[in-house]
């Protein structure tokens, strides 16, 4: 399956994360992104090195400023379950604006053709690193990564396409 690009349809699939009231919330994502302009950005793994100090980080600081321009939701997206998600997104207190997604099953991840085979690393299937700019369902920029880089999907890189 192709990766999803510029001009295609975000597709729809439920996501996992807890509210605000520590409650497991099952979420469409076309629930959070219809008639919105939002950001999804996709991670291979919840604690990893790059994903928690570069990645996730970038996003929590300029969140203010992507709100700025107009952006309804951040929305962080990993193959990883919604208590993993949780702990996670408790590891960035400052965090006022970025949802933490669970694909715990990976099946959200392959319908955007952006899963990555990392079991010789022993992480099975995970997501490649990512940032989509969605605008109403349709995609407007797509910053795919390939292998374990991170040099164009931060939230400098998605701020440049607003």
């Amino acid at each position: 399956m192709a990766p999803i690009a510029v001009g295609d349809s975000l597709p729809d699939g439920t996501l996992a994360y807890f509210d605000e009231q520590d409650q497991l919330q099952n979420v469409s994502i076309h629930s959070l992104a219809a008639g919105k302009k939002i950001v999804l950005f996709g991670v291979p793994g919840a604690f990893t090195p790059t994903c928690s100090t570069k990645h996730v980080p970038g996003f929590v600081e300029k969140a203010d400023e992507l709100k700025s321009k107009g952006v309804s939701e951040i929305l962080c997206l990993s193959v990883n379950d919604s208590f993993v998600m949780k702990a996670w997104a408790k590891t960035y207190p400052e965090n006022k604006h970025v949802k933490f997604l669970a694909d715990g099953s990976g099946t959200y991840t392959h319908a955007l053709g952006l899963e990555q085979d990392l079991s010789e690393k022993g992480l099975g299937t995970r997501s490649r690193r990512f940032s989509l700019l969605v605008e109403d369902l349709k995609v407007k920029a797509a910053n795919l990564e390939s292998g374990g880089a991170f040099t164009v999907s931060s939230a400098d890189d998605i701020l440049k396409a607003l």
